[in-house]
């Protein structure tokens, strides 16, 4: 039989075997020496579910590539497709002071207010784009600093949506909210995404005002007050070296809240965050004992009987299990520019919401326009979409074309720029690829592990993203 393409790694006494359709299969030892010296039998147990997961095939080279055709179509759907997600930056003043917060310099926020004039000229270059269905997110900033530019911008393109079938998404700490904003948020179905770094001990000393007072109970008051309207609320966790020790503590605090999922979530070295590195980061594998802990600890809540899942490896199964999930960072190339696109609030345009967070740091490499100035087609057309693109299909990039976890991964340019000063790492293994690759390996040791039992609520998961 021939060989297919395949990356794999060792993973206890087993080998993990990928290829580029997202299949995966665990072989022993004498299973992986067949596949590697092509001495599969095909009618053999071993030939039949090699050749069902596409590593080996009995077909001619055309047949083979027509019968799998599909599946490349489909991971690879979002190439043919224009800028689904618009991120709106509404205002970069906050009334928290986060220890981590990424839309400022490091020192301070430029406290600028997107105004309706150019919240008009940004949704109508929103509007360019040949997609029918449109995801409008509010940024900040606080974004509810600036809810009449929220609500003008709604209120605008609903008026203006032409073909489009649009989407709206909040993501605010929720503190300003009044009875009026509540309303209007169910009134056209606002999706609304918190964040809660955990028990309140952990919260305050990650978001405070800037007085220092934590911000928890205003927050959670919040997603009560949204929970009563009929509004459902997500949320976001974010670990800093204060979260480290308190794993089980935060997935029990989102227990207490009512929340079936819970995203933990990285820091990202940009803005506060990469300025106070030294106060607030950690190294990756300080991060994954602290992701490994938490994910016993929901682990043991599921089999108590309280579902709840992970997000970030919810999104992660997604992929592994063949569902597509319109991930940004782990598309390849990834989704800057030709995915989602960020206003802000200067009327500035660029690739990503990480690339106007580098901005915030006074370099706007990933600047494609303003709303002044261009049109989509433009913005798309520029040389920088074009470098995010070339620098973010890992199946090229050294390091990531023969990793296992190739099919599942993704890589961001603007972190990689921030961090080494090339869109592309200049050492493989970076800070980005080590999380990756250490969530991985927790996944698929799970799997290898106990199939039957982890694999199959692990895989439940995958629903969940």
């Amino acid at each position: 039989m021939k060989r297919n393409y395949f990356n794999f790694t060792k993973i206890n006494d087993r080998y993990l075997v990928t290829n580029d359709f997202g299949k995966y299969q665990f072989l022993n030892e004498n299973e992986f020496r067949a596949l590697v010296t092509g001495s599969v039998e095909e009618q053999s147990e071993l030939g039949v579910k090699l050749e069902e997961n596409g590593f080996v095939y009995s077909d001619t080279d055309l047949e083979f590539s027509k019968k799998w055709n599909y599946l490349v179509l489909h991971q690879k759907g979002y190439l043919t497709r224009a800028s689904t997600l618009h991120i709106f930056v509404v205002t970069t003043c906050c009334n928290l002071s986060c220890v981590y917060c990424q839309a400022n310099n490091g020192f301070r926020c430029s406290n600028l207010m997107m105004t309706e004039e150019t919240a008009k000229k940004a949704v109508d270059i929103a509007l360019q784009s040949p997609e029918e269905e449109l995801n409008f997110e509010f940024q900040g900033g606080e974004p509810l600093i600036n809810f009449p530019v929220i609500k003008y911008i709604v209120e605008y393109s609903e008026k203006n949506a032409g073909f489009h079938q649009i989407r709206y998404s909040l993501v605010s700490n929720l503190i300003l909210l009044t009875d009026e904003i509540i309303a209007f948020i169910k009134e056209h179905n606002i999706s609304v995404s918190t964040s809660i770094d955990g028990s309140e001990l952990v919260h305050n000393k990650n978001r405070h005002f800037q007085n220092g007072e934590g911000s928890f109970k205003k927050t959670v008051e919040g997603v009560v007050r949204l929970r009563k309207a009929g509004i459902s609320v997500g949320a976001i966790e974010t670990t800093t070296k204060d979260s480290l020790p308190y794993a089980e503590e935060i997935v029990d605090a989102y227990k207490a809240l009512g929340f079936h999922s819970i995203f933990l979530r990285p820091l990202t070295p940009l803005g506060r965050a990469y300025k106070i590195w030294d106060q607030v980061g950690y190294t990756t594998d300080e991060f994954l004992e602290f992701y490994k802990r938490a994910l016993d600890e929901i682990v043991r809540l599921n089999k108590s009987g309280y579902s709840i899942c992970e997000t970030q490896q919810s999104i992660f199964l997604n992929r592994i299990l063949g569902r597509y999930i319109n991930y940004m960072e782990l598309r390849s190339p990834c989704g800057g520019g030709f995915g989602q696109i960020a206003y802000y609030a200067d009327g500035k345009i660029f690739t990503c919401d990480e690339g106007r967070m580098l901005y915030e740091m006074g370099d706007e490499a990933f600047c494609i326009g303003n709303v002044e100035d261009n049109s989509f087609k433009e913005i798309l057309n520029t040389p920088v979409c074009r470098t995010v693109c070339a620098s973010s299909t890992i199946e090229s990039i050294p390091g990531c074309s023969d990793c296992v976890y190739q099919p599942y991964c993704g890589t961001c340019p603007v972190v990689n720029y921030a961090l080494y000063g090339d869109v592309i790492e200049k050492s493989p293994r970076g800070y980005k690829c080590r999380l990756y690759k250490g969530i991985f390996d927790i996944i698929f040791n799970e799997f290898e592990k106990n199939e039957a039992e982890i694999g199959q609520m692990l895989g439940n998961w995958g629903y969940e993203g």
